[in-house]
């Protein structure tokens, strides 16, 4: 029957993964594939060192395919060594390692907690060591260690879960170790991707848009230039305007101090004229300054001679002393 086909196969394929298991034991054996062609069958070995698997010019892989020729009934079988790249993520050499470390004497919850932060350390997304025997005394009991996330049921554990088992002989008597890695590259089927909603926007208004604002931006720069042009011819011709009233300003100013004294002694119609020349003068300053020249020339002659006749009255005045002065003198004298 074809059940018994399948069970038969199952069963031989399980001997050959014991044998290779016991023999590559210090190579560090990390499984093997089955695979039936024409030609022959193809035995595919993952091992940590694929040099001890092959030994000194072949002679290991020529004494283990003569082996599986005679003891298990393979046509033709043709082995391949193949290294394993991450032997942190394969249960079957994480376990031969855990036998190994309580062999030699390490406690077993160190060994536990090293091995893993080893496989967790390595990608994994989910692992759990249980060790069971006579652990702790005479009675055996059961440990279990774990770590990130792994399914325990259904198809996923079945499917993604690799699983590794190893027995250590001590004292106390036989532990066994049993790994189950949960790889990091599963993706499972009860996983959900949000996907963000993206919101198409209109490009044919954009772009109208920014054709219709690019002459307005050129119009904008075009008539600030000129603004600035404008402003600064207009304070070029205001800084000139003042350099000239400065100068007429200052040459007004050295003049000679008497005949501001002077006319400050006139009448009140003889000092409005002056000043009523000179607001002309501020005010036509564009005039040649010859005519400027003549009319101070005037001013300052009728000025003079109208002086000179007070200044004569005044110096008489001071030389005549007054009579109670006089009378006041002589008696002193006397």
């Amino acid at each position: 029957m074809i059940e018994k086909d399948f069970v038969t196969e199952g069963l031989k394929r399980t001997r050959i993964d014991e044998y290779l298991e016991s023999e590559l034991e210090r190579a560090g054996y990390g499984g093997m594939e089955i695979q039936i062609t024409p030609l022959g069958t193809m035995v595919v070995v993952y091992a940590e060192r694929p040099g001890m698997v092959i030994g000194r010019g072949g002679k290991t892989v020529r004494s283990i395919t003569q082996s599986l020729k005679t003891s298990y009934g393979l046509e033709n079988p043709q082995v391949e060594v193949k290294e394993v790249e991450i032997p942190e993520l394969n249960p079957k050499i994480m376990a031969h390692k855990i036998a190994a470390m309580l062999q030699r004497g390490m406690h077993f919850r160190r060994v536990a907690y090293t091995a893993l932060r080893r496989i967790m350390g390595a990608g994994a997304q989910g692992v759990e060591v249980t060790i069971s025997g006579k652990i702790r005394g005479s009675r055996s009991a059961v440990a279990k260690f774990s770590d990130g996330y792994i399914k325990k049921c259904g198809e996923p554990a079945t499917r993604f879960v690799r699983q590794g088992f190893a027995t250590v002989q001590l004292k106390p008597g036989v532990l066994g170790i049993n790994v189950r890695i949960m790889p990091p590259d599963v993706v499972l089927p009860d996983k959900v991707d949000i996907l963000k909603i993206e919101v198409e926007k209109p490009v044919v208004e954009e772009d109208i848009v920014e054709v219709a604002s690019a002459p307005e931006k050129v119009e904008t720069v075009e008539s600030v230039v000129e603004d600035i042009v404008e402003e600064a011819a207009e304070e070029a011709a205001d800084a000139d305007i003042l350099e000239e009233i400065v100068e007429e300003a200052e040459e007004a100013s050295e003049e000679p101090i008497e005949v501001v004294e002077e006319a400050s002694k006139e009448p009140e119609d003889v000092e409005t004229e002056p000043e009523t020349t000179e607001e002309a003068t501020v005010e036509e300053s564009e005039e040649p300054e010859k005519e400027e020249a003549e009319s101070e020339k005037t001013e300052e002659a009728s000025v003079e001679k109208e002086s000179k006749p007070k200044k004569a009255e005044e110096a008489e005045v001071q030389e005549t002393p007054e009579p109670e002065e006089t009378a006041e003198k002589a008696d002193k004298s006397e």
